[in-house]
């Protein structure tokens, strides 16, 4: 059986149930020894942090935009603090903003450089999150991924199993690629094609088309110390967590 100290649940994959709170109750029970907040939750960050506390979980990294961290960065730091976060979490671009030249693409790397000198600085570490954008090609060659993380060498990466893979990359050479840079991965599974498309195609951890064992045993090597589990749209957040959490139990 797998250890399941550093497993943690994306809590935007129950933000149509809320309240936070409740969810982490029904997670521990579960066996989740962690969560993942995001953005939206760190406005109530003493009600989630008072649940956490009283059941005995972790959260041990936060997404949180970009753009809230330039906007108000002692805001999010304090509450991430009453929370425990070690790692902040930049997780995406507006959608205007994830079609851009080499230079745009440089001066959002020139932004994730800075914030992430600013959480070194408030005692964080500080990561990317991907989506399938950052692997279209850039015109005139090269991956936007490349460039954010050749541009702002010192951000880790939260690498998405599933969206690297619905962009058609592999993950484990970009994993290896970037080995030490891989701090923590969203570990997500792919419904088989044309299946569970009320799911937008996503499926339970453990329970779709991706060889998610090997690829987190491989995300492990690279430097990964969390294992996030996230459904993008689950039609039943419960039934989500609770059969990836039992899928991942299994594993070596």
């Amino acid at each position: 059986m797998a250890s399941l100290e550093n497993v943690s649940f994306q809590l935007y994959s129950a933000r149509m149930s809320p309240p936070a709170a409740a969810q982490v109750a029904t997670l521990a029970g579960l066996g989740y020894r962690n969560v993942e907040p995001y953005g939206g939750l760190l406005a109530d960050a003493d009600a989630l942090a008072a649940a956490l506390t009283a059941h005995h979980v972790g959260a041990p990294t936060t997404h949180v935009g970009l753009a809230d961290l330039e906007r108000d960065f002692a805001g999010v730091a304090a509450a991430a603090r009453k929370l425990g976060v070690k790692t902040l979490i930049a997780p995406a671009l507006p959608a205007e903003e994830r079609s851009q030249d080499l230079a745009g693409w440089k001066a959002v790397a020139g932004r994730l450089a800075a914030a992430g000198k600013r959480a070194s600085d408030e005692g964080f570490a500080f990561a990317w999150h991907n989506h399938a954008f950052e692997f279209a090609d850039i015109a005139g060659g090269g991956k936007p991924l490349d460039v954010l993380l050749g541009e702002a060498p010192a951000i880790g990466w939260q690498a998405d199993l599933g969206w690297i893979a619905r962009a058609g990359e592999d993950p484990l050479a970009w994993m290896q690629k970037y080995s030490g840079r891989v701090v923590a991965l969203h570990v997500k599974d792919m419904a088989p094609h044309g299946t569970a498309e009320d799911e937008d195609g996503w499926a339970d951890v453990g329970h779709g088309a991706l060889p998610l064992e090997a690829w987190v045993a491989a995300g492990r090597a690279a430097g990964a110390k969390t294992l996030v589990l996230e459904h993008d749209k689950p039609s039943d957040w419960l039934r989500f967590a609770r059969r990836s959490i039992e899928a991942v139990k299994g594993w070596a």
